[in-house]
């Protein structure tokens, strides 16, 4: 909250200088204490003639810098300061987020851009954008320093000075041969403390670890997280060096892979926001409520069939969403672990086994516990608050912890169960989640509760 206040006050001072009279100089000063994400956020307050004044008075690289931060309108804003200015400030930009940029922008528009920059950063450009959006290459940036392995220390250290105007991701430094094939990295601190008289190939790291352009990001994700490293190489598979892919890139991927996941969970689409089409939200989400709905009316019949039992003992009804809530939650618990565990390639057969067994024996351990305390307590509820008879409560109270007992050893087999299936038959095993699998569990539950209530209390007590 403090921090949101604080984002707040920023804006109000940025605006406050720009709509001011102080001159150019000035007001590029005042403008060097804040944020880059604070400028951009001013943007969408300011006129067209005072964004025009802010871009002149920063210059094309802190403009960069700002629309590397911006979501929304960035074509008004392009637009706003013409095709030359806009081609320089976008040859600015870290090739990734220029990529990033150009993809919110009309196509011709992108084209012209383009058409404008510098033949190198184009180049540069135009291969992060032949790749698919979901190989690593497509994530890369060219904002690092590269250096040569016949270099002596002291041309390392003036290359490091010359191309650090440029790129700002110093702490790993990258090596090359003269053919551009990677050999190793050399870390800042190393070469700092480097004497002029040391090999500078000695400093070397050749065993770094590597990426390659065309490998799917959600199978290295793990792999670059455990690392733990501020960039990574990106190289082809003749291993020259391409580009490198910093923290910062890995941390956005994460958050877009579990957003993803999280929005599958609920049979939706990644891409679904508020500026969608109806008929667009509607048709992602159709399909998947048009199953779920058939699947209701099943769980609906299913009760339909223990119509006696509900007329001949009305309470019984009271308990039934407790049994169905927490054989729902037991089968997203286990659906959870088993998403994570399938995250790995190398789970064998044997594993997947193992995992559904273990996930049973805690269904039926949790079960087990859960089922005494409701016998337990849904028995006293019922003889104390209900004045029914003894018998009668501990016999509806048996039934409630037996039903759970079973229902939450059930799901938890559904919900290891059926994602395995579904990542064998290749399809993504978190669209086989969240609403099937509770509509499943549903139906397990209704049957485990009423079947042993027309069983226990009607055929055995006859209440």
């Amino acid at each position: 909250m403090n921090m949101e206040l604080n984002q707040n006050n920023n804006i109000k001072e940025i605006i406050s200088f720009i709509r001011s009279e102080h001159d150019d100089e000035a007001l590029r000063l005042a403008l060097e204490d804040y944020h880059d994400k604070d400028i951009a956020e001013t943007l969408e307050e300011l006129s067209p003639e005072e964004r025009r004044k802010l871009y002149h008075i920063i210059g094309p690289e802190r403009t960069g810098e700002v629309f590397s931060y911006l979501k929304d309108d960035v074509d008004i804003y392009l637009k706003e300061v013409g095709l030359d200015a806009a081609a320089k400030i976008v040859e600015e930009m870290d090739t990734d987020d220029a990529v990033d940029l150009l993809e919110q922008i009309d196509d011709t528009i992108e084209e012209k851009i383009l058409e404008k920059m510098d033949d190198k950063v184009e180049e540069e450009i135009r291969l992060i954008q032949s790749y698919d959006e979901d190989e690593l290459g497509s994530l890369m940036t060219t904002n690092f320093i590269k250096l040569n392995i016949l270099y002596t220390v002291k041309q390392a250290m003036r290359e490091l000075i010359r191309q650090s105007e440029d790129n700002d991701n110093i702490d790993t430094l990258y090596v090359v041969d003269s053919n551009g094939l990677f050999c190793g990295v050399v870390d800042l601190r190393d070469l700092i403390k480097a004497r002029e008289s040391d090999k500078f190939n000695e400093l070397v790291i050749t065993s770094f670890p590597v990426l390659y352009d065309h490998e799917k990001i959600a199978d290295c994700l793990d792999e670059i997280r455990e690392y733990s490293e501020n960039s990574l190489p990106v190289l082809d598979q003749q291993q020259h060096l391409l580009g490198v892919i910093t923290s910062t890139d890995i941390i956005e991927t994460v958050d877009e892979e579990i957003s993803e996941d999280y929005a599958k969970l609920g049979g939706l689409s990644s891409q679904e926001d508020l500026d969608e089409p109806l008929l667009e939200s509607m048709k992602k989400r159709l399909p998947w409520l048009a199953a779920l709905l058939v699947l209701g009316i099943g769980v609906s019949a299913v009760v339909g069939i223990f119509e006696s039992v509900v007329k001949e003992i009305a309470i019984i009804v009271c308990f039934q969403s407790l049994v169905l809530d927490m054989a729902g939650n037991v089968g997203t618990q286990s659906l959870a672990v088993t998403i994570r565990v399938l995250m790995d390639e190398e789970v064998s057969a044997k594993d997947k086994i193992r995992l559904i067994l273990k996930e049973m024996k805690v269904g039926f351990s949790n079960g087990l516990l859960l089922g005494l305390a409701s016998f337990i307590f849904i028995g006293l509820y019922i003889f104390i608050f209900k004045k029914y008879p003894m018998l009668f409560s501990f016999a509806v109270s048996a039934c409630v912890g037996i039903a759970l007992l079973v229902a939450m050893l059930v799901s938890s087999f559904v919900g290891t169960t059926v994602p395995i299936i579904f990542d064998k038959l290749h399809i993504d095993p978190a669209v086989a989640s969240g609403p099937f699998i509770t509509t499943i569990n549903d139906l397990i539950a209704v049957i485990s509760y009423y079947g042993l209530a027309w069983i226990l209390l009607l055929n055995v007590l006859h209440m």
